[in-house]
C-alpha cells in the first residue's frame, strides 16, 4: 500500500519562517544585550583606572547607592578622598569576567592592582552585578567596590610612619650629620592684634628671627592661612626660643651638621624632593627629604631607610576592621667614616677662607682623616631655611663655595717631582750621586723649542737629585725626564693611578696625564716632569700617589668607610727608591735652603715637598699660581697630607697656612699613642 505524500502548505511554511525569524531576532537581541553589558563593564573599569569619578553617574545604578544612604556626590567624594588623597596610582584591572544570571542581571567579577605609597597591591578580587533597568544596564554599587570588605559607612584609613634617617659619624663616633631636636617658629595671626599693634609685633618678629617684613607679609598672605592656624616661618635652635606676642613654637626633628662649613662639601645636606627627582624615582613621595649633595646624596638610599605605614578599613568610629596593607618601618643605616672630626675642623680653619683644599690620610690603611674644601657654606642653613639673599651670596661668590676642591683636578706643581725622581731612580737614569751642571735660571734643549724655556728659582750650578728636591729645580727634572725618554717615563707613570676610578663615594674625574693620553712632545715631557704640562690630579689622587713613600713603594688606595677594612695596594716604585726619596724630602724640611724649611722642628720627623703651578696661557706672561704642600710623618707614619691654595699671594702659601696645623697633628697623634 503506498503512503500518501504530505503537502507542505503555505501556512506551515509561514510558521517555520516565523519561528526561524524569531530565533534569529532573539539571538540578535541577546548579542546586543551582551554588547551593552560589556560596554558598561568596560566603562566602569575605565573610570576606576583613570580616576574619572565625575563619570560614575553614567554607569552606577542609582537605587543601589541611595538604598545604602549615599548620594551620587558622596560616592564620588569617597572615591576621590581615598584614591587621590592617599594617593593611589597605576590602577589596572585584570581577569574581567561577565556571567549571565538571568535576562535582567549579569555577574561582573574582576581584579584590581595598584600602587600605594607603601608599595604594590596586586589582584584584589571584586564582584558585583550589572542590572537591567528598562532598556539600559547599570553597575550595582556598594562600598565593597572601593575595597573588598567595605560596607555601610566604612572608611579607609591610611597612616604613614616615616623612617628616621641614619646618621653619619667619624671613626671615633663624633656626629657629622645628626638628627637633632629643634623648634619651628611660627605665627598665629589672630594673636598679633590689629593695626599699629600688629605692625609693631611683626617688626619685633622680623628683628628677632632675621626675617624681612616682606617675607613675613608674603608668608601670611598664603591662601591657606587662617586666623587661628599656626603659620610656620623657619626652624631655629632651642636657645633661640623667645616669648613674643603672636609667636608660637612646635617641636621639630631636623638634620644638623655640627662641623658646619668645615665639612659641608664632604657631607652635603638634605632637602625636599623635587618634581624631577620624583619622576626619576617613583619610590619617592612628595614628603620625602633626600640627599642633595656630598655623602648625603651618595648614600641617600642607605641613610633614608624605608617608611612604613598601614592602610585599613575602619568602621564609622575609626576602629580597624580589616587590614589592606601594612609595611614595617625600616630606619636608615648609620654610616661611620674614617674621617676625624678634629682633623677635619682644624684643616678647614687653617685655610683661613682661602680658596683651596686639604686632604689628610692615614698612609698605612688609606683611611681619609680629612677632606676639606674652602671656602664653604653652612649646610644647616640649607636645611633650616636659607633666605634668597644668603643663597645668592653663595651662588655669586667668585670663589665658588659649592665646589668640592678636594675632588677637582689641578696641575700638582713641584710636589710631582717626587714621582719623577722615583721613576728615574727605578729606571737607573737618575742616581743620588749623579750631578748635572746647569747654568743660569733658564734653559731649553735646543733651538727647536723656539722661544720656550724651562725656568728655575735657585741658580745652583752643580745639582744632584737631593739638591734638586731641596731647591725644587725645574730644569734638573726636565733634563732627567728627557734623558729617560717618553716611553720609559710614561711606563713609570702608568704604575701609579692615572686613568683609574677610585672606589670612593665622591664624584671626580680620573687622574689625567695629558690631553691626548701620551706625552707627544719634548716640551710636554719636560713640563710634566716638574708637575705642570697637561697633568690634572685631584688632591685626593695626589695623596694616594704620594703614599708610596711611607709604604716601601706601594700605593695605598684611599677609603672613606670605617667598616671597609680591606687594604688595597699597588706596587709603583721599589722599596729602595721610595726610601731614598723620603730621606731627600726630610732634607727639604731640615736644610735651611729647603723650600719647606719653615716646617722644621727638631722634635718632629717630617718629610715635605712644596710646589707651585703657574696658570698662564702662553710663555712669558704672568699667571696666577697655585701653592701646594705635601707633608708626611716619617716617625710613626701617622699622617700624610696634601694641601693647596689657589691664586696664593705672599704670606698665604699652603706651607705658611699649614705650619701650625702640622704641629697640631703631631700633638694630636701623640695623645693617641699615650
Amino acid at each position: 500500500m503506498k503512503r500518501r505524500k504530505r503537502k507542505i502548505t503555505p501556512y506551515l511554511v509561514l510558521i517555520l519562517m516565523i519561528g526561524i525569524g524569531g530565533f534569529i531576532f532573539l539571538q540578535f537581541i541577546q548579542a546586543e544585550n551582551r554588547d551593552q553589558v560589556q560596554e558598561v563593564a568596560n566603562h566602569f573599569l575605565q573610570i576606576l583606572e583613570e580616576k574619572e569619578y565625575e563619570k560614575l553617574a553614567d554607569v552606577l545604578d542609582e537605587q543601589s547607592y541611595t538604598e545604602l544612604g549615599y548620594t551620587l556626590d558622596e560616592v564620588r567624594d569617597k572615591y576621590d578622598r581615598i584614591f587621590n588623597g592617599i594617593p593611589i596610582q597605576n590602577i589596572h584591572a585584570t581577569e574581567v569576567n561577565i556571567e549571565e544570571i538571568d535576562d535582567k542581571e549579569q555577574m561582573l567579577s574582576f581584579q584590581l592592582s595598584f600602587i600605594t605609597p607603601l608599595g604594590e597591591i596586586n589582584d584584589l578580587e571584586y564582584e558585583t552585578k550589572i542590572v537591567r533597568k528598562e532598556d539600559a544596564y547599570f553597575v550595582k554599587w556598594d562600598p565593597s567596590l572601593i575595597f573588598p570588605g567595605m560596607e555601610g559607612k566604612d572608611k579607609v584609613v591610611f597612616r604613614t610612619y616615616p623612617a628616621e634617617r641614619g646618621e653619619i659619624s667619624d671613626h671615633l663616633g663624633n656626629k657629622l650629620a645628626a638628627n637633632e631636636n629643634f623648634k619651628w617658629v611660627g605665627i598665629v595671626p589672630k594673636e598679633l592684634g590689629q593695626g599699629r599693634e600688629k605692625e609693631k609685633q611683626l617688626q619685633k618678629i622680623s628683628k628677632q628671627f632675621a626675617i624681612s617684613l616682606d617675607e613675613l607679609d608674603e608668608t601670611l598672605q598664603q591662601s591657606w592661612v587662617k586666623e587661628d592656624l599656626f603659620v610656620p616661618l623657619k626652624i631655629i635652635e632651642l636657645d633661640e626660643v623667645k616669648a613674643l606676642p603672636g609667636v608660637a613654637y612646635q617641636d621639630a626633628k631636623v638634620r644638623y651638621y655640627p662641623l658646619k662649613e668645615a665639612a659641608a662639601n664632604l657631607i652635603g645636606y638634605i632637602g625636599k624632593v623635587t618634581r624631577e627627582e620624583l619622576e626619576k624615582n617613583p619610590q619617592l613621595s612628595e614628603a620625602d627629604l633626600i640627599g642633595k649633595m656630598g655623602l648625603e646624596r651618595a648614600f641617600d638610599k642607605e641613610l633614608r631607610g624605608k617608611a612604613g605605614g598601614e592602610l585599613f578599613i575602619a568602621n564609622e568610629d575609626g576602629e580597624n576592621k580589616q587590614e589592606i596593607q601594612k609595611v614595617e618601618t625600616i630606619n636608615g643605616e648609620n654610616i661611620e667614616l674614617t674621617i676625624d672630626a678634629y682633623i677635619q675642623k682644624e684643616a678647614f680653619e687653617h685655610l683661613k677662607g682661602n680658596a683651596g683644599a686639604t686632604v689628610v690620610m692615614n698612609p698605612k690603611d688609606g683611611g681619609l682623616y680629612a677632606l676639606v674644601s674652602s671656602p664653604s657654606f653652612d649646610p644647616n642653613k640649607m636645611v633650616q631655611g636659607i633666605s634668597q639673599k644668603e643663597y645668592n651670596d653663595y651662588a655669586n661668590d667668585e670663589n665658588k663655595p659649592f665646589v668640592s676642591r678636594f675632588a677637582l683636578g689641578y696641575a700638582p706643581g713641584s710636589t710631582f717631582k717626587t714621582i719623577t725622581a722615583g721613576i728615574g731612580l727605578d729606571a737607573n737614569v737618575t742616581r743620588p750621586d749623579k750631578l748635572r751642571e746647569i747654568n743660569g735660571l733658564n734653559w731649553q734643549k735646543d733651538e727647536s723649542w723656539g722661544g720656550y724655556t724651562v725656568t728655575r728659582v735657585s741658580n745652583v750650578k752643580k745639582v744632584n737629585m737631593k739638591q734638586a728636591l731641596i731647591h725644587s729645580d725645574n730644569i734638573y727634572f726636565a733634563q732627567e725626564a728627557l734623558e729617560m725618554g717618553e716611553a720609559t717615563f710614561s711606563d713609570g707613570l702608568q704604575k701609579f693611578i692615572f686613568d683609574e676610578e677610585l672606589d670612593l663615594p665622591i664624584a671626580m674625574n680620573p687622574a689625567q696625564l695629558s690631553n691626548q693620553d701620551k706625552l707627544d712632545s719634548e716640551i710636554l715631557l719636560a713640563d710634566t716632569a716638574y708637575g705642570q704640562g697637561e697633568l690634572l690630579i685631584t688632591p685626593i689622587q695626589q695623596a694616594t700617589m704620594y703614599s708610596v713613600f711611607q709604604n716601601d713603594g706601594n700605593i695605598i688606595y684611599p677609603r672613606l668607610l670605617k667598616d671597609n677594612k680591606q687594604r688595597r695596594t699597588k706596587a709603583a716604585l721599589t722599596s729602595k727608591t721610595a726610601n731614598e726619596i723620603t730621606e731627600s724630602l726630610v732634607e727639604v724640611v731640615r736644610d735651611p735652603n729647603g723650600t719647606a724649611h719653615l716646617l722644621y722642628s727638631p722634635q718632629y720627623h717630617l718629610a715635605a715637598k712644596t710646589g707651585t703651578a703657574e696658570l698662564k696661557k702662553k710663555q712669558g706672561e704672568q699667571g696666577n699660581e697655585n701653592s701646594f704642600l705635601l707633608a708626611f710623618d716619617t716617625g710613626a707614619d701617622d699622617f700624610l697630607m696634601v694641601s693647596l691654595v689657589e691664586n696664593y699671594t705672599s704670606g698665604n702659601s699652603a706651607t705658611k697656612l699649614n705650619q701650625t696645623f702640622i704641629e697640631q697633628l703631631y700633638s694630636y697623634f701623640q695623645k693617641w699613642g699615650e
